[in-house]
């Protein structure tokens, strides 16, 4: 595997990560404190923010002969 595609893999690894943290905290965790609201912003925010890193990523990428 080289490291372009690894790279794509884990981005999206990443984000499904954030998803499921965000969905977490702000649906299923147990009391709502100020640490769990934290980890439910921090969680959507790499939701949304690693997708356009990854496609930004694809882009460049894509230029890269190997």
């Amino acid at each position: 595997m080289s490291l372009r595609a690894f790279h794509i893999v884990f981005v999206t690894i990443t984000t499904l990560m954030c998803v499921f943290l965000a969905i977490w905290a702000f649906a299923f965790a147990g009391d709502r404190t100020p640490l769990v609201l934290g980890l439910g912003g921090f969680g959507a925010l790499g939701a949304v923010v690693m997708p356009v890193y990854g496609v930004y990523f694809y882009r460049k990428a894509r230029n890269i002969l190997l």
